[in-house]
C-alpha cells in the first residue's frame, strides 16, 4: 500500500494522479477504467479540497492499494480531518430532469457511486474516510 499526504489545494491533484496512473500503466488497465478512477479521484479530492476545511486549508490522504488475484482491482482510501460529511447520504440527482430542473450538486458523487464498484464512507476518530474500489 503506498500513502500521499498533501495540502488539500487544487494544485495538488496532478501529485495524485501521477502516482495513481503509474500504478494502472503497471497493471494494464483497460482505458476505460482507467479513466473512470481518475475522475473519480478529481471528484473526491477537489470536494476536499473546497469543502472540507471551509475557509481553511489542511491535508488529505490518500491510500493506494492494488490487488492482482484473483481479479485486479485499485482501492482508494480518501481521509481528511475537515468536517464530517457522509456524501453516501445524499440522495441521487434525478438525472431524468433537465440541468435547469435540477438542484445544484451531488451529480459528482453520483458519477462516483455509479462508475466504482464498492464505496464506503465512516467518519472515525475526527475524521473522514471514503474507500472507493474498481475492479477491472
Amino acid at each position: 500500500m503506498q500513502e500521499l499526504v498533501v495540502e488539500a489545494k487544487d494544485e495538488n491533484l496532478g501529485t495524485i494522479l501521477d502516482v495513481i496512473e503509474e500504478k494502472l500503466d503497471q497493471m494494464e488497465c483497460p482505458m476505460k477504467v482507467h479513466t473512470q478512477i481518475a475522475i473519480a479521484v478529481e471528484e473526491i479530492f477537489v470536494n476536499i479540497a473546497h469543502y472540507a476545511y471551509g475557509d481553511k486549508t489542511g491535508t488529505a490522504k490518500v491510500e493506494i492499494d492494488t490487488e492482482d488475484s484473483p481479479k485486479k482491482s485499485m482501492s482508494l482510501i480518501f481521509t481528511d480531518s475537515g468536517q464530517p460529511y457522509d456524501p453516501l447520504a445524499k440522495p441521487d440527482p434525478d438525472i431524468t430532469l433537465s440541468a435547469d430542473e435540477r438542484q445544484i450538486g451531488g451529480l459528482g458523487i453520483f458519477m462516483v457511486k455509479k462508475s466504482m464498484d464498492e464505496i464506503d464512507y465512516h467518519f472515525v476518530d475526527g475524521h473522514n474516510v471514503l474507500k472507493i474500489k474498481k475492479y477491472f
